[in-house]
């Protein structure tokens, strides 16, 4: 990782894929897990692997409940797209509200508007009123507390570890989502199948309570008030310029919304894909969304054992790759334990350049910017997908869901190989 020396200014940070040198030594379960020696990231950690399980408990039926209700892949893609939207719109003045206000403080408030959505969408299905314009209202509800959520919890880790252990922490929260995302599909699947899809969201509504009460019990240094900017507009535009005199964040981004429009949308395609080409029900449906979480799992922790002792450029790139690979593969094969393994090896992937490149995002620019950044970072995380949901939808219906899942393998692959030819042409 760069120096805190290092990543004071834009033009400090050398143009390529490029970090300190490796520390040497074994690998131990302490190296990987040292972010957890910082109480506030324990309690963190403990609250968001609660809630994040709930999280995907209702992604996975509300996914389901979609298709079943109308049947469309389009409108799967679509409320796929409505839930990120507000990210183009709201990410970053939430980039904002991080630089200038706690950052806990954000969480705080962010976690109790979607326990809210939560717990309005247990109503609604359980007492048999749910329609798709609720749906749809509901996701953009959620959409506008996640871009105010996402800066402020990206900004927030250094916050409660160190520089030194800022990789490390985000290798380990990117495990829990990965966690979360092995136990919440495969748990709600056997919900759906046993005692109905309404107990998926209640439970996740119940979850929020777990990462609140962690924040509420956290020891952060008084926060000292920034001064007030001119207009919200000109702070914004700060972290603009910021990125743009950045080369190495900006050829990070640029892949970044590549593989969010045309990589990550393949997600939004599983109901479908579980349904019309492999022919299962919600269990299966379930695990397949397990295995993909259990292969990502394993990519954070390898990350978070391995990632200050290999080359970023390999993590970015190699990951990428690989992710592609697997994508292209599950557009031709129809046995499910393959489909599964395709599933996990391309979650391991994805999460080995998912991660790397957040770190060195995060590493490389100044903490007076870093909110603005990550503000950023969201807008073309989450303002990408909405695109990508919506060409994943109509096109899947054009040509099939096989055919839009390999053309997204074949983009992506490719965007990695105009990076690498990029980055070997610059001066390191």
């Amino acid at each position: 990782m760069p120096s805190e020396e290092s990543t004071t200014t834009a033009a400090s940070a050398p143009p390529g894929f490029t970090v300190q040198p490796r520390p040497k030594g074994k690998v131990s379960w302490r190296n990987t897990f040292a972010a957890l020696k910082h109480r506030n990231f324990r309690l963190f950690f403990i609250g968001q692997l609660v809630s994040l399980t709930g999280t995907w408990m209702q992604t996975t039926a509300q996914g389901w409940l979609v298709y079943q209700l109308t049947g469309s892949k389009v409108l799967l893609g679509t409320v796929a797209a409505v839930g990120t939207l507000p990210m183009l719109v709201f990410s970053l003045w939430g980039g904002s509200v991080a630089d200038r206000h706690p950052k806990r403080t954000v969480i705080f408030y962010t976690q109790i508007a979607m326990m809210i959505t939560a717990f309005i969408f247990a109503a609604l299905v359980g007492s048999g009123h749910m329609q798709t314009w609720h749906i749809l209202v509901l996701a953009a509800m959620g959409g506008v507390a996640m871009a105010f959520d996402m800066p402020a919890r990206q900004a927030f880790m250094v916050e409660m570890t160190s520089h030194e252990d800022l990789m490390n922490a985000v290798s380990l929260n990117s495990s829990i989502v990965n966690a979360a995302r092995v136990v919440g599909p495969a748990v709600a699947g056997l919900l759906m199948a046993s005692v109905g899809i309404t107990w998926c969201f209640i439970l996740n509504g119940v979850s929020f309570i777990a990462v609140i009460v962690g924040l509420l019990m956290m020891r952060l240094p008084r926060h000292e008030p920034r001064p007030k900017p001119h207009s919200t507009g000109r702070h914004i535009m700060e972290g603009f310029h910021y990125v743009a005199d950045h080369r190495r964040v900006r050829i990070l981004l640029l892949l970044f919304g590549v593989v969010g429009i045309f990589g990550w949308s393949y997600s939004v395609l599983l109901p479908a894909y579980a349904t019309d080409i492999l022919h299962v029900g919600e269990s299966c449906y379930g695990v397949l969304l397990s295995a993909n979480g259990f292969g990502a799992l394993l990519g954070a922790l390898t990350v978070a054992a391995y990632g200050n002792r290999v080359r970023p450029r390999l993590m970015i790139l190699g990951g990428l790759w690989l992710f592609s690979a697997m994508l292209a593969l599950l557009a031709m094969v129809r046995w499910y334990p393959l489909v599964l393994l395709c599933l996990a090896v391309g979650g391991w992937g994805m999460i080995l350049y998912f991660s790397t490149t957040n770190t060195l995002i995060q590493g490389s620019v100044s903490h007076e910017m870093r909110g603005r950044v990550m503000g950023i970072w969201a807008l073309v995380f989450g303002g990408m997908m909405p695109l990508g949901g919506i060409e994943s939808g109509f096109l899947s219906h054009a040509v099939g869901v096989p055919w839009t899942i390999a053309t997204g393998a074949l983009i992506c692959a490719a965007a990695g190989l105009v990076t690498w030819w990029a980055v070997r042409r610059s001066p390191s």
